[in-house]
C-alpha cells in the first residue's frame, strides 16, 4: 500500500518534530541536569515530575481540541507554542529554572503528542490501511530516536548543549509548514458542551469499554518502567557505566534503530500476534529488554540491550495505537488518545516519587533491574484477560454522535 501525499507530509512532520524533541530531551534536558548541574536522582525526579504533570494537563486539553477541531490544527498551534518553550531552556542557569521551564515545555509539547496519536483515523477509515498508516507515522517518530540523539551528541561534541534546543525550535517550525497543506477525511466531531464535560465523556468511554480499558492499562504498566528510567537512566550512564554525556546520545541512537526495525517488522508479523494476546507477549518481551539493557555495567551489553529493547517497543506501540483506534468512535478519537496520553505520563510520574529513595537504599542499577522484573510479572498476569478479549467478536465502532468536520484547508488557530 503506497502512501499518499497527506501521509507523506504527516510522516515527514512527525519525524522532524520528534527528532528535535528527542535531541532536546535525551541530550539537552538530561545532559544539562546531570552533567552541567550535577543533579541528584531526587532533583531529576522533580524535574521529570514537573514535565509529567504539565504534560498530563496539556494532554487532557489537547484531546478536547482534537475532537472539536482536528489534529492538523492542533499540531500546528502546538508546534508554534513549542518554539518559545524549548528556547526558554537555553536561559536556564539552575536546576530550579530548568524544572520550571521544563514544565512549560511539557505542557506545550502535549498537544503535538496527542494530535499525532489521533491522526490515523483522519487519514483513512479502512482498518487495514489504518494499521499501515499508524505504522508509518510511528516508524517516523521512532526513526527520530536515531536522528535526534545522534544530532544532539554531534552538537555537544562541537558546540554546547544549548544549541540542541535551537535545533528543536527549528524542527518545530518546519513541521508546521509540512502539516499546513494536509487534507483530512470527513469525520464526526464532538458536540460542544463544556470542556470538562467533554473530557469526562472521553474518560468514561475509555474506562467502560473492556477492550480500551485493557489496552490503556497494559500500556500504563510499560510507562511505569519508563518512569523509573526517566529518573535514573542519566545516573546509570554517569555513575554505573562511567561514560560521558555523548554516550546518552549514541546509545539512544542505537535504541532508535531498534525502534524503527520493530515498526517495520510489525506489518510482517502473523495476524495472531496483532492481538491483545500479542500485546501482552510484547510486554513480557519488553521486560526482557529492560533486564538486558540495565543488568550489567558493560557498555557493549548495554548497546545490545538498547537495540533489542528498541525492537520490542517498536512492535508494541504501533500495534497498541491501532487496537485503540479500532475501538474508538470517530468523534472521541482525540479524547481517547488524550486518555492514553494521560495514562502514559501518569505512569511515568508515579515512579518519580519512589525510585530516588529506592536508588539511595539499593542502588541505581538494582532499581532499574527491579522495574524490569515487575514488568515481567504484569505482562504474564495480563495474558488471561488478553485471551478473553481476543475471544470477543469484533464489532464495528459507531460514532457516538456529533457534527461533521469539513474536509478543507483550515486556520491553525483554535
Amino acid at each position: 500500500m503506497r502512501p499518499d501525499r497527506n501521509e507523506l507530509l504527516v510522516v515527514a512532520a512527525r519525524f522532524l518534530s520528534r527528532a528535535g524533541g528527542e535531541a532536546a530531551f535525551f541530550v539537552g534536558i538530561w545532559g544539562k541536569a546531570a552533567f552541567e548541574f550535577d543533579a541528584s536522582a531526587g532533583q531529576i525526579a522533580v524535574l521529570m515530575g514537573g514535565v509529567g504533570l504539565a504534560t498530563i494537563v496539556g494532554s487532557m486539553v489537547a484531546g478536547v481540541l482534537v475532537d472539536r477541531f482536528d489534529p492538523r490544527r492542533v499540531i500546528m498551534a502546538g508546534e508554534l507554542l513549542f518554539v518559545p518553550a524549548t528556547l526558554a531552556m537555553i536561559v536556564a542557569g539552575t536546576m530550579v529554572q530548568l524544572t520550571v521551564f521544563g514544565a512549560f515545555l511539557g505542557f506545550a509539547g502535549a498537544p503535538v503528542f496527542t494530535a499525532i496519536g489521533a491522526f490515523g483515523p483522519y487519514l483513512t477509515q479502512d482498518p487495514d490501511r489504518l494499521s499501515t498508516v499508524n505504522a508509518r507515522i510511528e516508524a517516523a517518530g521512532l526513526a527520530a530516536f536515531i536522528a535526534g540523539p545522534a544530532a544532539g551528541a554531534f552538537i555537544v561534541r562541537y558546540a554546547t548543549i544549548d544549541w540542541v534546543f535551537a535545533l528543536d525550535a527549528i524542527t518545530s517550525l518546519v513541521a508546521v509548514a509540512l502539516v499546513a497543506p494536509v487534507r483530512l477525511r470527513l469525520v464526526a466531531s464532538a458536540e460542544r458542551t463544556s470542556a470538562w464535560g467533554e473530557v469526562r465523556e472521553g474518560l468514561r468511554y475509555s474506562y467502560r469499554s473492556r477492550q480500551l480499558r485493557f489496552y490503556i492499562l497494559v500500556a500504563t504498566a510499560l510507562w511505569f518502567t519508563f518512569g523509573s528510567f526517566a529518573a535514573l537512566e542519566p545516573l546509570f550512564f554517569r555513575d554505573v557505566l562511567g561514560v560521558d554525556v555523548e554516550a546518552l546520545g549514541w546509545v539512544n541512537t542505537i535504541f532508535g534503530i531498534g525502534l524503527v526495525t520493530g515498526a517495520v517488522l510489525l506489518p510482517r508479523l502473523p495476524d495472531g500476534l496483532k492481538t491483545a494476546t500479542g500485546l501482552s507477549v510484547m510486554v513480557v518481551a519488553n521486560a526482557g529488554g529492560v533486564l538486558l539493557y540495565a543488568g550489567t555495567a558493560e557498555i557493549a551489553v548495554v548497546v545490545a540491550g538498547a537495540l533489542l529493547w528498541g525492537i520490542v517497543i517498536g512492535l508494541f506501540f504501533p500495534l497498541h495505537r491501532t487496537l485503540v483506534h479500532l475501538n474508538s468512535p470517530d468523534d472521541l478519537v482525540g479524547r481517547i488518545t488524550g486518555t492514553v496520553a494521560v495514562h502514559a505520563h501518569g505512569g511515568e510520574l508515579i515512579p518519580l516519587a519512589i525510585v530516588p529513595g529506592l536508588a539511595g537504599a539499593f542502588g541505581v542499577q538494582q532499581v532499574l533491574v527491579g522495574a524490569g522484573l515487575v514488568l515481567a510479572v504484569v505482562g504474564l498476569v495480563s495474558l488471561r484477560e488478553a485471551a478473553a478479549i481476543d475471544r470477543l467478536r469484533p464489532e464495528p465502532v459507531p460514532p457516538s454522535g456529533g457534527l461533521v468536520v469539513a474536509d478543507e484547508p483550515i486556520s491553525p488557530n483554535p
